[in-house]
């Protein structure tokens, strides 16, 4: 039984590769059985991308962009739209702007103004969070609940699940509460430190994968992301795949 039969797979894990070798790290990413996976900066290769998704059969249906820094949005909304992705997350808001309920209800208005510009375009706009959202509170509470809380329903998360625990968050407790707000995870193992040398394949760390899956709602993309790792980046790519499906990579 799986415990994620179609996990999607964030290209910045294989930043190096891809860069050394788009195509050919697009074609490994298909081999080990990925059909979906989530681009990061991807205007500047779209071509790349679409040419990559045509012969492989990839497809993703989310990808990261900081939308907030960008002036004009429209040419990523207009590139989503040309490579079928639905969804584009916000990856970061700088560490600083989660402190006092000022800044938070700003970035939350932001993110409100590009979900409407991205609905002309049929395209959905979500944020994604690190530590520091869960680190800071405000009255006691995270400061990524008073974005939350600021967020047109039009907006939605994705929450990076490692990256909450390491914040202090119990990240089971926090995908019960939020809910269907939730549209993706991602799905990351390590010893729960900062140190991202310390990630290592889903299943092989200190998080509680399984309840987590269990926790998110049951159409959300999963999506597998090492930040780095000390050991070799295609193993621990393949054996998420692996301990995710229940199917031998190749």
């Amino acid at each position: 039984m799986p415990i994620f039969d179609n996990p999607s797979l964030q290209l910045y894990t294989l930043r190096d590769a891809l860069a050394a070798d788009f195509a050919g790290t697009m074609d490994r990413v298909a081999a080990i059985g990925y059909r979906q996976v989530e681009p990061y900066n991807f205007v500047a290769n779209v071509d790349e991308l679409g040419t990559a998704f045509a012969s492989t059969g990839l497809a993703a249906p989310s990808t990261h962009v900081g939308l907030l820094a960008i002036e004009d949005q429209r040419p990523v909304f207009e590139a989503a739209n040309r490579l079928g992705i639905g969804i584009v997350i916000d990856p970061h808001v700088d560490r600083a702007r989660w402190t006092t309920a000022a800044d938070i209800a700003e970035t939350a208005e932001q993110l409100n103004r590009a979900a409407k510009l991205a609905a002309e375009f049929g395209i959905t706009v979500g944020y994604h969070n690190h530590h520091f959202e869960l680190e800071n509170r405000i009255d006691d509470r995270f400061a990524l609940d008073l974005l939350v809380d600021a967020l047109d329903p039009a907006v939605v998360l994705e929450i990076d699940t490692y990256w909450a625990q390491v914040g202090g968050a119990d990240p089971i407790e926090l995908l019960t509460r939020l809910g269907e707000r939730v549209v993706a995870i991602h799905i990351k193992d390590g010893d729960g430190s900062l140190d991202t040398k310390k990630q290592v394949a889903v299943g092989s760390g200190s998080l509680p994968i399984e309840a987590i899956i269990a926790a998110a709602p049951s159409s959300v993309i999963g999506v597998v992301e090492l930040d780095d790792t000390s050991g070799d980046v295609f193993d621990a790519v393949a054996d998420s795949y692996t301990y995710l499906t229940g199917k031998a990579s190749a």
